[in-house]
């Protein structure tokens, strides 16, 4: 059965000892929806949030949420990341805002948790911006979609 790697022998949460893992370059891709009354959408796409683009705003905020995962994630490595990328593409049949985010770096760990907390501010933010006309919003899906480099190889999800 597979250790949890940020529990030491005695159950004490330890940051993970990285220093003898070799420098791989190193990506992850995660996704998630925010699902929206179709009034919401139609503000969105017209451009109608009183408090600006939502799209603009959220994308910038993903990159953001990536850059400081280990000030808000407890033993998450602080990484030098090399790219961040943040795309919200907006699905009118399904009233929903579809997020996808990509971390990139060469180093000695990987970019999973940037690139889930990417999503995750960026669903956030959308929330927030319109949360004055629809409080009935449902951020749903986040999750992992693909994971590559290091020693544990690569991973996509079905």
């Amino acid at each position: 059965m597979a250790k949890l790697t940020h529990l030491d022998d005695d159950g004490n949460a330890v940051m993970v000892d990285v220093s003898d893992k070799a420098s791989t370059e190193r990506t992850a891709t995660a996704k998630g929806s925010v699902f929206m009354a179709a009034e919401t959408m139609a503000l969105i796409l017209e451009g109608g949030v009183k408090k600006g683009d939502v799209l603009s705003v959220a994308q910038l905020a993903g990159i953001m949420g990536a850059k400081r995962t280990p000030d808000l994630i407890p033993l998450c490595h602080p990484l030098v990341l090399s790219s961040v990328k943040v795309d919200l593409t907006t699905d009118a049949d399904q009233n929903a805002v579809h997020i996808t985010a990509t971390c990139k770096l060469t180093g000695q760990t990987g970019v999973e948790m940037e690139a889930l907390c990417a999503v995750s501010v960026a669903a956030l933010t959308v929330y927030d911006m319109c949360k004055a006309v629809d409080r009935g919003m449902r951020i749903a899906d986040i999750r992992l979609t693909h994971k590559a480099g290091g020693k544990s190889g690569t991973f996509e999800a079905e």
